[in-house]
């Protein structure tokens, strides 16, 4: 018999973080690790409309890492350090910064502004870039307010909004679309 996905302690509003830490679900570090999920299935719808096998690949590695770092946000700082939660690490973000030079070698030099949109893939890597980008924010909210978040974990998303930008440019090019440039109205 499997067992039940409910367990029905959070019918009161509260949810507890890794260490047996109680908080409401409204609290910035269930908001936080709630965006890198969402971030993280994005991602994975990514994945699965990609054909690029080097992007599909870094974009698996990607999923591994935010799962990485949903489970650092989602222990009660205090308690994590005596935790054997995985680490984010430099490689993480050396790999997503060698990528996007990779890609960046295909592409003409941007002279304006891009409109997200021109194919439902590239639509989509904007949109998962926009949440990676909320993700980051709620992220630097918590270290605001001195909750805690690893300065790898900051780093990391910032570069990975910047990877999605590029790897947007990047199958608008191998699409063989148009980008679609801003032109402001004077």
């Amino acid at each position: 018999m499997a067992s039940k996905i409910y367990t029905k302690t959070g019918d009161k509003g509260t949810t507890s973080l890794i260490g047996g830490t109680k908080v409401p679900k409204s609290h910035l570090r269930i908001e936080a690790y709630g965006t890198v999920d969402e971030l993280n299935s994005h991602i994975g719808l990514c994945r699965d409309l990609l054909t690029d096998e080097k992007s599909r690949e870094v974009l698996l590695e990607t999923q591994d890492r935010l799962f990485t770092i949903g489970s650092s946000l989602a222990c009660d700082p205090i308690k994590e350090p005596k935790m054997r939660i995985p680490d984010l690490k430099e490689s993480d973000i050396t790999l997503l910064e060698n990528e996007i030079d990779r890609m960046n070698e295909a592409l003409e030099p941007m002279k304006s502004f891009i409109l997200p949109g021109g194919h439902p893939v590239v639509s989509q890597l904007h949109i998962t870039r926009c949440v990676c980008r909320r993700a980051e924010r709620c992220c630097v909210r918590l270290e605001l307010e001195s909750l805690e978040v690893d300065s790898i974990i900051l780093k990391y998303i910032n570069r990975l909004s910047d990877y999605l930008f590029v790897l947007a440019r990047y199958a608008t090019h191998h699409l063989k679309v148009e980008e679609i440039p801003w032109r402001p109205r004077l």
